[in-house]
């Protein structure tokens, strides 16, 4: 039986990976890419390079997408060269950005009315999860639609996990950035503290990674971090986003999360001080330079 043809949108840090497990794996793929510069390895391993959305999901079973911000979704599926105005019928089509709820359970009901199927599966583990295909996959949407996809998703991550109707994949991923964000901010505090207090960070990193205070941020981020790397597994910008789409989320709920309101605060100004397009783990940096009111108190 051959393999459905996928058709491949957003090709970033994460997503260059994820395709490439597809195309490894013998799928037919088309991809595209604001910047045909990123697409280019995958193309010249075997895949098709579309010039717009619309042309990668024209005859494609599959359609994946994997790009940056609510808006960007909002475009590539319902914008004049989108997704939804020359998709076949019947067609399966998978957001994997981390995106809004409400714009999630909209794209569904949508969709179904064209007689497509819809669903929302954000990811978590950064590039390294990405590289490995061992992301955590957090899928909303139709029971039918998930288990139709699961090959798919098996390619690219471990932790598979349907949550839910439309939307549940993305409110699960709020759950994780919540986590992610207190994390991070502890790894930083933890660090900081250690570099102040004269310690060594890298012995003291040694000893606390194994213990209760163990943790994949101290772990993966936490030498980086040493070795002053801020390169992004994944970007401030997109975090910054994440952060206030779950405090959005948390807004509609009636729901206080202080800690995740003070790490908002603090990403928001790593990124005015010209933070954007570091990894998660350069709030270190703000540490460093006002060790007296890293949140501008």
């Amino acid at each position: 039986m051959s393999l459905p043809k996928v058709g491949f949108i957003g090709i970033g840090v994460m997503g260059r990976s994820m395709a490439g497990h597809l195309l490894a794996a013998g799928y037919p793929l088309t991809v595209y890419t604001r910047t045909a510069a990123k697409a280019k390895p995958l193309v010249d391993s075997g895949a098709t390079w579309a010039a717009t959305p619309e042309e990668a999901a024209k005859d494609a079973e599959v359609v994946i997408t994997m790009v940056g911000y609510p808006a960007d979704v909002d475009e590539v599926y319902r914008g004049p060269k989108g997704i939804f105005k020359t998709v076949k019928t019947g067609a399966l089509l998978i957001d994997m950005t981390t995106s809004s709820p409400k714009l999630a359970r909209e794209l569904a009901t949508e969709g179904a009315a064209q007689g497509l199927s819809v669903l929302d599966a954000p990811v978590s583990g950064g590039d390294i999860g990405a590289r490995e295909a061992r992301l955590a996959i957090m899928v909303g949407g139709e029971k039918k639609d998930f288990e139709r996809a699961l090959p798919l998703f098996q390619l690219m991550g471990k932790n598979i996990v349907h949550q839910g109707p439309a939307g549940s994949g993305q409110l699960t991923k709020l759950c994780n950035q919540i986590a992610i964000a207190g994390g991070m901010l502890a790894v930083c505090e933890s660090l900081a503290f250690a570099k102040s207090a004269g310690l060594d960070p890298a012995s003291v990193l040694k000893s606390i990674e194994s213990g209760a205070a163990g943790s994949w941020g101290l772990s993966n981020l936490g030498p980086r971090i040493l070795r002053e790397d801020w390169s992004p597994g994944f970007f401030v910008k997109h975090f910054l986003k994440d952060m206030r789409l779950a405090l959005e989320a948390a807004k509609e709920q009636n729901i206080a999360l202080p800690g995740l309101a003070l790490a908002e605060k603090l990403y928001a100004r790593l990124v005015e001080e010209g933070g954007a397009d570091y990894g998660t783990q350069a709030l270190f940096q703000l540490y460093m330079r006002h060790p007296q009111n890293p949140d501008n108190r």
